[in-house]
This record gives C-alpha cells, sequence and structure tokens, in this order.
C-alpha cells in the first residue's frame, strides 16, 4: 500500500487549555519542512467535538436561542451535516462546566434544558437523525431538563436519537463520579444520587447499570430510557465520522495526544482507540501529551511507540521537531 503521509498529527484537546486544532497546528509548526502532514485534529464527544466533525463533515451551523445551565438564555450552535441527513448537538454548547464560572458551578441546580431545547430545534428544523455529543455538561439531572424542553416542543417525532458519550459510568453513579468537580461537596453527592436512583424508578426503563449511561450527568441514560436514544462510545463514533481510517490508511506514523495520559486512557479514550487503530493497521503511534502519569509499561501496553510531555505551545512546537526530526526514517 502507498502512503503519502508521513505523519498523521491526530491529538485531542488538552482540556481547559488549548482546543484540540491548536494542539494539533502547533505540533505541524514543529514538524514544518519534515515530510507530508495530513493534521487531523479529533474529539471524544466532549467541548469542541462539534466543530471538528463540522470541518471533516463539510458541515455548518445556525445560532440558536437556549437557556444555559443556570437558566439564563445564551446563544448555541446547532450544527447540520452538508446534506443535512445530521443534526449534530454539543452538550457543553448549551449545557456545559465552561459556560459557568468557578463561583457559580452548582451540579444540583444546573439542568439540561438548554440542550433539550438544541435537539428540539433540530427536530423542528426537519431533522431525521440527531447526534448528541454529550460530553462536558455542568449538571447531573439525568437528562430531566433535556426532557422536558423536548416534550414542551412536542417530542422527538419520528427522529432518531444517538448519544455520544466520552465515559463508560453508568447512570447511578454519575453524581459519585462526576459531581464534585461540578461544584457538589460530599452531601450534595449523596443528594443527586439519591434524586438519580428516584429518576430511574420513574423512567420508562431503567438506566441504571446500563455502561456509558452516566454520561453528561445522567443525560444519556435519561434519553435512553425515555426515547430509546442510542448511546455510543464517542471516540469511535468520531473517528468514524471524520473518516480516520482512510486518512491512517495513507500515514507511515501517527502522532496523537490529549492533556493527561493516566490509567483512564487504558479503559478506551481517544487516545487508546487511536492507538488500537494504528495497532491493527501496523502504524506506529507516538504521543505528546500535557502530562503522563503511566508507567513505561503502561504506555507499551497502550501500544505507544513513545511519549513526550508538553506544557504549552512552545513546547508542542518543540515536540513535534523533535519527534520528526528523530524519526525520519520511519
Amino acid at each position: 500500500m502507498r502512503r503519502d503521509v508521513d505523519w498523521l498529527i491526530a491529538p485531542d484537546s488538552f482540556k481547559g487549555t488549548y482546543s484540540a486544532r491548536q494542539v494539533a497546528e502547533a505540533i505541524a509548526r514543529g514538524a514544518d519542512g519534515i515530510g507530508e502532514l495530513d493534521i487531523c485534529p479529533v474529539a471524544d464527544g466532549g467541548e469542541g467535538t462539534l466543530q471538528i466533525v463540522l470541518d471533516a463533515l463539510g458541515g455548518w451551523s445556525v445560532e440558536e436561542r437556549v437557556q444555559h445551565p443556570l437558566g439564563r438564555v445564551i446563544p448555541a450552535p446547532l450544527g447540520w451535516s452538508e446534506d443535512r441527513s445530521l443534526a449534530i448537538v454539543e452538550t457543553a454548547s448549551a449545557s456545559g462546566l465552561c459556560l459557568l464560572a468557578s463561583t457559580e458551578r452548582d451540579a444540583e441546580a444546573a439542568t439540561t434544558f438548554g440542550t433539550g431545547q438544541l435537539i428540539a430545534a433540530a427536530v423542528k428544523a426537519g431533522a431525521t437523525h440527531v447526534a448528541l455529543m454529550a460530553g462536558g455538561a455542568a449538571s447531573t439531572d439525568g437528562g430531566a431538563g433535556a426532557i422536558e424542553a423536548i416534550e414542551a416542543a412536542g417530542g422527538l417525532g419520528s427522529a432518531q436519537l444517538t448519544v455520544i458519550a466520552d465515559v463508560t459510568t453508568p447512570f447511578e453513579r454519575a453524581a459519585e463520579v462526576f459531581g464534585p468537580q461540578k461544584g457538589a461537596d460530599a452531601e450534595a453527592v449523596l443528594r443527586l444520587t439519591a434524586r438519580l436512583h428516584e429518576q430511574a424508578e420513574a423512567l420508562p426503563h431503567d438506566p441504571r447499570g446500563i455502561p456509558m449511561s452516566g454520561a453528561a450527568g445522567g443525560l444519556a441514560g435519561g434519553l435512553w430510557a425515555f426515547y430509546d436514544a442510542a448511546i455510543v462510545p464517542g471516540a469511535a463514533w468520531v473517528l468514524d465520522a471524520i473518516g480516520f481510517d482512510a486518512r491512517l490508511e495513507q500515514a507511515r506514523a501517527v502522532i496523537t495526544g490529549e492533556g493527561r495520559l493516566d490509567t483512564q486512557t487504558l479503559e478506551g479514550k481517544l487516545v487508546s482507540e487511536i492507538a488500537r487503530r494504528c495497532a491493527r493497521a501496523s502504524v506506529p503511534v507516538h504521543a505528546v501529551v500535557g502530562s503522563s502519569a503511566l508507567s513505561s509499561a503502561e504506555s507499551m501496553e497502550l501500544g505507544l511507540s513513545s511519549v513526550r510531555e508538553a506544557s504549552d505551545l512552545l513546547e508542542l512546537e518543540s515536540a513535534g521537531r523533535t519527534l520528526t526530526t528523530s524519526a525520519r526514517s520511519i
């Protein structure tokens, strides 16, 4: 097979610091002039996924007015594939933790109502399939807010709903696992967990124990239970949507990365999924990361040929230059 690309540069974002595109372009600046490059930012369903998918699909977005997690009205993008066969909603844009100041975080009061408004707007505009990027929610409402908004607008009709999940956590553990980062103290976590159990018992189907149903504070499970929404792993879905495998076929080597390599990476996160696909294609994969908590043995188990740490854009450029220069023979 002819491989015309020397380096496929496919990092995730360094969450809270740099977008996936910023990371990819910084690495590419360092590698400029050292072989043919293919810049391919990637994501797993969290903040920034919408734009990555739209860029790859040639899609576009329109602005909708929705309620943000604490009820203020804000603009949020509703994405469409070029042929309008798919509407794309990003939870983080309407109901995201990124929309709140650290002092505003309130996992009990925050809702996913705005996300439901975006889904309803897509259905009203004629969408037959809605893909919901579920990462980055500020709430732990089990999807109650989104369901309320969708039902107020007339429901889903015949539209299909697919939830793109970035975690494997089940519904009933959403507060325990993610509540603290959303502003919940130990007592709030207990209250939220009790509320999730009450919701699970009242829903048409019980989402407890369902893998990935805890994504977005249980939003995934609520939509699965109320609308029979499909829940799929975010990393695999996004890589398929952007045509990653076809681009991988043309590459001699891959550079991926994320803000932190740790044991969660080993459990099917984006870098792990890329490494798995590279192994299947017999293409070496290197990681440039903000930090790594993995041992050399764990990195090798993941399938990484090397791991380099970089904490800012200049260090990302340097890592790209060092890596591609030292591996020119690949």
